[in-house]
């Protein structure tokens, strides 16, 4: 596959995987803990942190997707937003082991925190490493 086309590819990757912190920040910012079925009234405190964290997470959404455009030299952005993710995902492994398993969408999140998101960080250092020859 050529360098170019590779670099394509993880482009169109990562855009679609910037789906999901923006439109679950999103969608946590706009309707707090409510949206993942949770009664419509929870204490203000966790409804205010609940969306404080879904902004924290939409932003990083945004940041992701400015990196599209130039991803190959995108890459030191692109690991940090990518170690806050991880360090997200270790966190929700502290309350797997600590409470329980999470349902569903929140498994489906660990596994795009602690898998998905650490291979795309390697893929876009191969690609950085590509075109740089």
């Amino acid at each position: 596959m050529s360098a170019r086309l590779e670099l394509r590819l993880l482009q169109a990757v990562v855009a679609i995987a910037c789906c999901v912190p923006l439109l679950i920040g999103g969608e946590g910012v706009l309707h707090g803990p409510a949206f993942l079925g949770h009664p419509p009234v929870v204490p203000r405190d966790l409804d205010s942190h609940f969306r404080y964290v879904s902004g924290i997470f939409l932003g990083v959404g945004i940041a992701f997707a400015t990196c599209i455009p130039d991803l190959a030299n995108q890459g030191r952005r692109f690991r940090l937003l990518g170690a806050l993710i991880v360090a997200g995902g270790l966190s929700r492994l502290v309350s797997f082991a600590s409470v329980g398993a999470p349902s569903v969408g929140h498994r489906f999140g660990l596994a795009m925190e602690l898998g998905v998101v650490p291979l795309l960080m390697l893929w876009q250092a191969r690609v950085a490493r590509r075109q740089a020859r």
